[in-house]
């Protein structure tokens, strides 16, 4: 009997040894398809998370009550305009222009600025005088440098005024609102450069440069803040077609900069503008204006600064730029200046105007880096009020006591758990800084009464539950903000 056994399990080995002996053919390899997306914003623009966004939020709100308080009212404009609005505004800065494909007849680009679009407003609707401002998102085709607060997509906070006023008087009371502006958001010590479109196209003409080159050169010059005066000589010269004789008499006149009265003396008592009548009104013009700045006590931030150029081709009389004094980390953090002739180009009539944005990213940029730097804490929320429970199977009355909270106006949130443990609710309350818990227990409920814990000194009292939210508001206007 052993040997069929034998005979059989040698049978297997056989057959397992020939199955070993004869690879199976290779199995061809399936190319795996990879459904997975790169996630990652456009380059030049970017998400922002509750921090971010309520740093942001709490500036806005600040430049609103600045506008707000110069009587100013806003609109709405699309985000992208024809094509033909834009073109021919912006100098040298129409390349950065984003257009989109043509949609069914219509060629159209993203709103570069919110002036311009401000401008076809004014003329498409008839608009004599305006007040406005205007926060909103633009795009440049800019080469972006995120660290210092330069993006594709990004906001602008503007301000206008159109319509026709005495000479400076709106021109002024701008130069008033950067001050406030750049005050109140606490960015650091700044200055406004400011020079007049009309004194510097009258240098030009002094100097000898040829008419048809005053854009040009003025492009030029508008570099002098970020390049030296060699490198701009020579894009003048050897780009541009400048005579070299005519760019070294525009130096002495572009590395001038003082207080306002005090250039303005000197331009006058040197004689440097004398024989050109837009250079004589320019000056008269700078001097009512920098009397107005006088009364308004904020010619300490004004610097008069022949080297502004503003290379925007709209501008029509002064024009000026706010930089933060004893820093690089970004550029100019507001711009702005009169343009008198942009919304004729749209109408039949023309409505001059004068106004500024903003550099609001730049002012976000600095604003985060501080906040990191100092370890600030911000609430990321508006919740006044967070009500917990002590007990199990009081949900219903945590649920009734928010209900009357929200309908009172006061921001309440609670635990979207039945049963919450104690610590849990305690600690969500604490994270998220909200200032007021209400406490309901069995004991409460027993005594009709609430527990309430002011979380900055952590005092708690019992209040009635009857009408309890007239008690609530009273006690949340005694928290320190």
């Amino acid at each position: 009997m052993s040997e069929p056994v034998v005979d059989n399990v040698t049978d297997k080995v056989e057959k397992m040894e020939v199955k070993e002996q004869t690879p199976a053919p290779p199995k061809e390899k399936k190319e795996k398809k990879s459904n997975k997306v790169q996630l990652k914003t456009p380059k030049g623009t970017q998400d922002y998370n509750p921090r971010q966004m309520t740093i942001r939020e709490q500036v806005f709100d600040g430049i609103k009550q600045v506008f707000k308080r110069h009587g100013a009212v806003t609109i709405e404009t699309p985000v992208f305009e024809l094509k033909e609005t834009l073109t021919g505004k912006y100098g040298e800065d129409s390349k950065l222009i984003y257009d989109l494909q043509d949609q069914g007849g219509e060629i159209c680009s993203l709103r570069y600025d919110l002036t311009v679009p401000f401008a076809r407003y004014v003329a498409m609707n008839g608009v004599l005088n305006i007040k406005r401002y205007h926060i909103a998102r633009v795009y440049r085709r800019d080469n972006p440098i995120m660290t210092k607060g330069r993006f594709r997509e990004f906001y602008q906070c503007d301000f206008d005024i159109a319509g026709t006023y005495d000479l400076m008087v709106p021109d002024a009371e701008c130069l008033v609102m950067i001050c406030e502006i750049l005050e109140q958001v606490k960015v650091g010590t700044f200055q406004i450069k400011l020079n007049h479109r009309k004194l510097l196209d009258a240098i030009f003409a002094i100097c000898g440069v040829p008419a048809d080159k005053f854009r040009a050169i003025c492009s030029a010059v508008d570099k002098l803040d970020k390049s030296p005066w060699d490198e701009v000589r020579k894009e003048m010269v050897e780009v541009k077609g400048l005579d070299g004789a005519v760019a070294d008499k525009i130096e002495k006149f572009v590395s001038l900069k003082d207080e306002p009265m005090k250039l303005l003396q000197h331009l006058r008592t040197t004689g440097m503008c004398d024989g050109n009548k837009d250079a004589i009104e320019a000056l008269s013009q700078l001097e009512t204006l920098f009397g107005y700045l006088e009364c308004f006590g904020v010619t300490q931030h004004i610097l008069f600064d022949l080297s502004l150029a503003r290379g925007l081709d709209y501008y029509t009389g002064i024009i000026y730029e706010a930089v933060l004094t004893g820093q690089d980390r970004v550029g100019s953090i507001a711009a702005g200046g009169r343009y008198d002739g942009l919304v004729g180009m749209y109408g039949k009539k023309d409505v001059p105007a004068v106004g500024f944005s903003i550099g609001i990213e730049r002012i976000f940029t600095i604003l985060e880096d501080e906040y990191k730097k100092e370890n600030k804490k911000i609430r990321e929320n508006a919740t006044q009020v967070f009500v917990i429970q002590m007990e199990k199977d009081l949900i219903k009355e945590r649920l009734a006591i928010v209900s009357e909270l929200w309908k009172a106006g006061i921001n309440a949130e609670f635990s979207y758990k039945v049963n919450p443990k104690l610590p849990a609710q305690l600690n969500t309350a604490d994270e998220s800084n909200i200032p007021l818990i209400i406490i309901i227990g069995k004991s409460e409920v027993e005594t009709n009464s609430l527990s309430v814990k002011t979380m900055h000194d952590r005092k708690q009292v019992s209040i009635e539950r009857a009408n309890f939210t007239d008690k609530i508001k009273e006690i949340l206007a005694t928290i320190p903000k």
